[in-house]
């Protein structure tokens, strides 16, 4: 009878082995299998929060089919305690094992609010955005110029929210004293700017923030960054160019930035001005002039004065020969390397031609034609009150 017994219970100690070696593999694949959520949410993890309450939420949102096997599964992994606070895109049919990655890996919030300060050369713009899960795009919510207007609700709002994240751009033209400007205008910024970087040497790009980040820091980050661009652009320059360092090369880089925002007449431009150094010609372009008046400290806000042009600063090329001693803003790579790799052409001319581009030209006659061409645009624009 004890034998009896005794096999009864072998054979449902080894049953039971069996069911849970299938329990075991049935809850491993109902963990990496596609989950049942059909549109992306986004999930938000608020600080002191714990798995538990997490699977709670994401069963009760329709995001996975069962918390247990979630909460089995960050224990297994040894994923339990390392749950970060934040905002995280939960994609449609994301796996168990996905969603717990995705929250207890970096920190960084994936979705959420969004606040951009935007540096430009006209104004300083900060846009509020939220990230619509649906469709994965941003979505502005509020947009304003702290300088000349009210602050929204909106941006208090999401400013107090822990998990907002922050950047700033700074847009390709500006000059130095116009970031240092900017930065000090973004009240999540710490810190005093001493010495404004030198002109040409701050990288027009987005940049990550946090609350809290000291202004010099972001500036020396913008300052690093732009060096590297300027040795590896000068190190891919063509041969014979009328530059002979880095300093010159960022000089008529940052000419060629501020003569055009079409990405396409770079190389043009560029042409232009390396013909007309390598004839001897004066360059003759008006940023430099308007430099000239305004030191890079804000837009001039007009046109030129005929005695402006005329007047003799360091910087007006009407006046002067070759480059002016210093860049007159920062510019951006696409404009350093259209500075050392010119288009091959015959051009020493160039003006608006009412698209927004240019109208190039290799003669005098030519050019003057082309100028008649826009003043004949200027003149239809003015009496139809464009």
């Amino acid at each position: 009878m004890f034998r009896a017994l005794a096999s009864n219970a072998l054979t449902l100690l080894i049953v039971g082995l069996f069911l849970m070696g299938g329990l075991i593999l049935w809850g491993q694949s109902q963990y990496k299998a596609e989950g049942p959520l059909e549109t992306a949410m986004c999930l938000q993890v608020k600080s002191g929060s714990n798995m538990t309450k997490v699977s709670r939420e994401l069963e009760d949102q329709g995001a996975i089919s069962n918390a247990t096997i979630f909460r089995m599964g960050a224990d297994y992994t040894d994923k339990a305690q390392q749950l970060k606070a934040g905002s995280f895109l939960v994609r449609e049919g994301a796996s168990m094992e996905q969603i717990i990655d995705e929250i207890t890996s970096s920190g960084a919030s994936t979705c959420g609010s969004e606040i951009e300060y935007r540096i430009g050369v006209t104004r300083i713009q900060t846009r509020v955005r939220e990230l619509d899960p649906a469709t994965l795009e941003f979505v502005e919510i509020a947009s304003f110029d702290a300088t000349d207007e009210d602050i929204p609700a909106e941006y208090t709002e999401k400013r107090g929210d822990a998990d907002t994240r922050y950047r700033v751009s700074v847009a390709e033209g500006v000059t130095s004293w116009q970031v240092a400007e900017g930065l000090k205008g973004i009240d999540t910024l710490t810190g005093e700017i001493g010495e404004i970087p030198a002109e040409g040497m701050l990288a027009p790009d987005s940049y990550e923030l946090a609350p809290g980040d000291d202004r010099a820091a972001i500036l020396q980050a913008m300052q690093d960054k732009q060096q590297l661009r300027v040795n590896a652009v000068w190190e891919s320059r063509q041969d014979d160019l009328p530059i002979s360092s880095p300093e010159e090369m960022l000089i008529l880089a940052s000419i060629i930035e501020k003569e055009t925002g079409v990405p396409h007449e770079r190389g043009q431009v560029a042409s232009v001005f390396v013909n007309r150094l390598e004839q001897g010609m004066k360059l003759q372009t008006d940023p430099t002039v308007i430099y000239g008046v305004t030191k890079g400290q804000g837009t001039l806000g007009r046109g030129l004065r005929r005695s402006e042009l005329r007047r003799a600063t360091p910087w007006n090329t009407y006046v002067i020969d070759g480059l002016p001693p210093t860049p007159i803003a920062n510019p951006g790579l696409a404009s350093l390397e259209a500075a050392v790799a010119p288009e091959d052409t015959n051009f020493v001319f160039f003006v608006a031609d009412g698209t927004g581009g240019h109208a190039f030209a290799e003669t005098l006659q030519e050019h003057n034609r082309n100028v008649a061409k826009w003043r004949e645009i200027e003149a239809e624009r003015q009496s139809s009150g464009n």
